[in-house]
């Protein structure tokens, strides 16, 4: 990961705004660059993963256009192959072609790449500031406007915190410019529905996986894998095995009493040859942590948090043990292939709109869990779900061959692996465990307990009430909020309100977030 920031105008000195860029240093711990352009300011932190060298560190510069780029750009290779005859390139960085693709293509060039990305561009020509994101979000943004009206770009919310009274997320798939946001992909927009029959169907979804986890082992920097036990991190882990000449490295974490999915990880990781290593926390590790975690999140939803928990702690401990720099996950998968609550689905056109919604809203919640966990610990994930062909390929299925009649969550996923000897049955076909419950149960147990312990009956109906967006419901999800106004005081609505299963759907009603509390979780918690 690295972390970018800009101010678009003038009205801030550098001295005062590096007091804001630097609590983001731990994504790029690197190197750091800070340049005033007279028309405002541009700040890189970088971690190094594609050219290494010096010469990769941004801004970028060329005839008066700067760029500050975080991000991947999957076959660069072959888009600066293509502009070689006419362009001299200083680095190997694949976010050095940004500058000659838009002196060529200019904000046309968001909607041709294939990346996970967030800039800022300065056109020397115009003096105008333009940013962009990525379709899905997966790498982030933040923009508010400061007391002089000035719009300011950053990649967390923490760097806008009493610089701008209000700080939102940068919309995925828009670009700004001229004071207006622009869509230039809506990643759910279907063009036309795929009627291909289930093999086909299974073929493609094997084939565009492979290629989206295959390009994400390009890197100058060593690559790890998470590695939770559970159907989606295994696939991938099973692939980049495949791709690879040497043992890959996995990683899983659980509590020391009660972790459902250690021994699923350690049969998956023996079963492809991955150097496995195992995180084992305590008790006091998880309430130890809490509140860090909320701070490095910016968010109080309450999947969110738990999740983020374990991830934390596991990716500190690669970074604190080991010299890996990526790492490969497997979020974005449920968004598209359902969790345990679509099993609840009315009908294959509300399974549809769960799933667009839910890809939508990924960058508040499980893609935002993965970045701030990862990137905190000056890592970079990468998450080939979300890769943006295999996306738009699962979301132009016809979602009834996607709802659950096959008596098993995920069979798409599930029979696209099933040949080729990829993962043993006893992984491919287990049912799935959310990771704040694979974890172990103990963990969440132990968060709900600490919680009810801080507030009376009387004291938690009081405090609730103080906040009119996305109001607590339970003690946990009160202590989490005011953990979060802590240290984002009244951004309560950069988040939509708390993930929950579509409470409109019959057998989903409920009062937790965590799939536990569904008739169907069964032998999920096995």
């Amino acid at each position: 990961m690295c972390s970018i920031m800009g101010y678009c105008g003038k009205g801030v000195g550098v001295e005062e705004f590096q007091t804001y860029f630097k609590r983001t240093i731990s994504r790029g711990p690197d190197d750091s660059r800070i340049l005033s352009l007279g028309d405002g300011i541009l700040a890189f932190h970088r971690l190094a993963i594609m050219g290494l060298d010096s010469s990769g560190m941004q801004p970028f510069f060329r005839n008066g256009n700067y760029v500050v780029c975080n991000g991947e750009i999957y076959g660069f290779e072959t888009l600066k192959k293509n502009l070689l005859q006419a362009y001299t390139f200083e680095s190997n960085s694949d976010c050095e072609i940004l500058l000659p693709l838009y002196e060529l293509y200019g904000t046309d060039m968001f909607g041709m790449l294939d990346a996970e990305f967030a800039c800022i561009l300065y056109d020397g020509s115009t003096k105008e500031y333009i940013a962009a994101r990525d379709p899905i979000g997966i790498r982030p943004l933040y923009y508010g406007y400061d007391k002089n009206g000035i719009i300011v770009f950053a990649s967390e919310a923490k760097n806008l915190v009493g610089m701008c009274k209000k700080i939102m997320p940068f919309p995925p798939g828009y670009y700004y410019k001229n004071g207006q946001f622009v869509c230039y992909c809506d990643i759910t927009k279907i063009e036309s529905v795929c009627e291909d029959d289930l093999e086909t169907v299974c073929k493609n979804i094997h084939d565009k996986l492979t290629a989206g986890i295959e390009k994400r082992l390009i890197a100058d920097a060593k690559i790890g894998f998470l590695l939770s036990g559970g159907l989606d991190s295994s696939i991938v882990c099973a692939v980049a095995a495949k791709k690879s000449d040497a043992p890959i490295h996995t990683f899983a974490i659980g509590m020391d009493e009660d972790a459902i999915d250690l021994k699923y990880a350690r049969q998956a990781a023996e079963y492809i040859g991955s150097e496995h290593k195992e995180v084992i926390i305590t008790k006091n590790e998880v309430t130890a942590a809490l509140e860090e975690v909320v701070a490095l999140l910016g968010t109080y939803d309450i999947t969110t948090i738990r999740a983020s928990i374990g991830m934390y702690l596991v990716c500190k401990a690669i970074h604190e043990q080991t010299d890996i720099r990526v790492l490969l996950t497997g979020e974005i998968s449920d968004e598209l292939f359902g969790y345990k609550y679509t099993d609840f689905a009315p009908s294959a056109e509300e399974f549809q709109k769960e799933s667009e919604k839910r890809i939508r809203q990924l960058h508040m919640y499980d893609v935002l869990r993965a970045d701030r966990c990862i990137s905190v610990n000056s890592l970079e994930a990468r998450v080939p779900f979300g890769d943006l062909d295999f996306v738009r390929y699962v979301l132009s299925i016809h979602p009834q061959k996607k709802l659950n009649t096959y008596h098993k969550g995920k069979y798409l996923l599930r029979h696209a692996f099933e040949t080729g000897d990829y993962l043993p049955p006893e992984i491919l076909w287990r049912e799935k465990a959310a990771f704040s419950d694979a974890v172990g149960h103990s963990m969440v147990d132990y968060l709900k307990a600490y919680a009810d312990g801080l507030y009376t009956d009387e004291e938690f109906e009081i405090k609730r009430t103080q906040y009119s967006y996305a109001q607590p419901f339970t003690k946990e999800s009160l202590l989490y909020r005011e953990l979060f106004e802590k240290y984002y005081p009244g951004q309560g609505e950069m988040i939509t309100g708390f993930w929950m299963p579509n409470k409109e759907w019959e057998g989903c009603d409920v009062g937790d977030p965590s799939a536990r509390v569904l008739e169907n979780y069964g032998d999920s918690g096995i």
